[in-house]
This record gives structure tokens, sequence and C-alpha cells, in this order.
């Protein structure tokens, strides 16, 4: 089975690479939705958030009051860093779990969508790894277009990785400077050389 890997920082458009591949037919795991899932319901996960962060991030249904975690963490790097290590064992543990299922039923290729390139269940997990990239004042303005002011976009991406950072743990770079439609082209381009490579087609390529 071939795994493929797609990470980036926020507003890059790393989820809009994922949902082309998506189109072409290909099961993608999400993590951020995973993560959502796992901190959306009391359950182990969230029992170790409010261990590590306390109860008074609990909202009215037990579960995360988003907002305030998102207040501590884009505040401070170290909890930030904190409540992904919580967050993220789970979440791989779970793909992990996926993906030796997908195995099983002879799936021929999958797709990871994971915004912070872990080793653990990520990185050891995908045979190729794609890093989509933008620049810092169109990832800003996506932001913005997202609700947040100038100065909360900025003070995220400031406490992220750099392009950098995620270019030296990929394979291949997608630049997404530029229109959705050549987005699509190229995302579909080198979807369709990855996987004719292996002798793997698809019929949505």
């Amino acid at each position: 089975m071939f795994v493929l890997g797609i990470t980036g920082g926020i507003g890059t458009g790393k989820t809009t690479v994922a949902s082309i591949v998506k189109a072409a037919g290909i099961p993608v795991l999400d993590a951020d939705q995973i993560s959502h899932e796992l901190t959306s319901n009391p359950g182990p996960t969230l029992d170790k958030v409010f261990a590590a962060f306390g109860e008074e991030l609990k909202n009215e249904a037990g579960t995360l009051d988003r907002s305030k975690m998102a207040d501590v963490v884009f505040h401070n790097k170290r909890a930030l860093d904190q409540l992904e290590s919580i967050i993220h064992e789970d979440v791989m543990n779970y793909i992990i779990a996926e993906l030796e299922e997908a195995r099983k039923n002879k799936v021929r290729v999958i797709a990871l969508d994971v915004p912070i390139p872990v080793k653990h269940g990520f990185l050891d997990q995908a045979d190729l790894v794609w890093v989509v990239t933008c620049s810092e004042e169109k990832r800003i303005n996506r932001l913005i277009r997202r609700g947040l002011s100038r100065e909360d976009a900025e003070r995220r991406l400031a406490i992220q990785m750099t392009d950098a950072e995620y270019e030296a743990v990929g394979d291949f770079v997608i630049s997404n400077d530029g229109s959705l439609e050549e987005l699509y082209k190229k995302v579909r381009e080198q979807l369709k050389f990855e996987l004719e490579s292996r002798g793997i087609k698809l019929a949505g390529l």
C-alpha cells in the first residue's frame, strides 16, 4: 500500500490539496478531523488535556472550550507544544490503526493529511511526503478571511514551524502562491506521476 503524506502550516492550503487528492478517489485520513472528534467527546484524550491545563477549560457540556484553549496556547509556545504532544499521540495511534485496517482490506493507496510532521505515525508511515507552502502574506490574508485579526494571524504563524523546517522533512514541495486552478492542475499532475510510477491507476485521474 502506497501512503502519501500531506503536510504544511496553517493557511498554506494543505487541506485544499488533500481535498483534491480525495476527489481523485483516494481515501484521506485527516488528522485535524480526528483530533476534533477526540476532543469533542469525553474520553481519554480530554482527560489528559484537562489534567495538564485545568478543569476551567471545560465547557457546559463537559468537553473542551476551544476558545479558551486557543487563548492559552496561541500566547504560549510551551503550552502549544504540550497540547500538541497530548493530542497528537492519540491521533497518530488512531491513524496507525486505520492504516493497518486499510492494509488488511488491500487498499492500494491512502493519504494522510497532517498539519505537523511528527515522526510517530506520520513520517514513519508515509512513503512520500508532500509539503504545501505559501507566502506569509497570503497565509495571513487567508486567516483574516477566516475571521482572525491580523495580530492573531501573525501570532499563530510566528509559533509554527517555518517553511524551511517543513521542507526539510518533505520529499516534494507544492507551492500554493497561485490560483486555485493552478494548484488543482499541479496536484493532479504530480499525483498521477507518483501513482503511475508505482503501477497504480485511478479512474479519477
